[in-house]
């Protein structure tokens, strides 16, 4: 008869183990999926960002300093600001906004009214 209660007493302390665990690990998951996830998918957008910066590019610091790309070294990019052409240099990791040039599409948009023209 003890044996069968001690049998039982380890039966219900596995289970009342298992049962302080199961909640606590079902946080950490959770947190896992909410928290980490996406911030590392937003730290890869982020770096794609910095590192597709080209000369020309209008660009926003981190510090809201805006102006254009005139030099790029490995680590480092040369931000050309305002009418006064003062140019102060940034780290890559200081870029908050990229707005790409677009020449191309800035030409063919006066061809395109240049045709219109001409057809009237």
């Amino acid at each position: 008869m003890l044996q069968f209660l001690a049998a039982t007493d380890a039966a219900t302390s596995t289970a009342s183990l298992l049962s302080l665990f199961v909640p606590m690990i079902l946080i950490v998951v959770f947190m896992y999926l909410i928290i980490y996830l996406p911030q590392k998918k937003q730290d890869k957008k982020d770096g794609q960002m910095r590192n597709s910066i080209e000369i020309g590019d209008e660009v926003t610091t981190i510090g809201g300093i805006i102006g254009r790309v005139s030099a790029i070294k490995e680590d480092t990019f040369v931000l050309e600001t305002g009418s006064d052409r003062v140019k102060i240099r940034f780290r890559r990791s200081a870029i908050s906004a990229v707005e790409k040039l677009d020449m191309g599409t800035a030409a063919e948009k006066d061809k395109d009214k240049k045709e219109i023209s001409a057809k009237k």
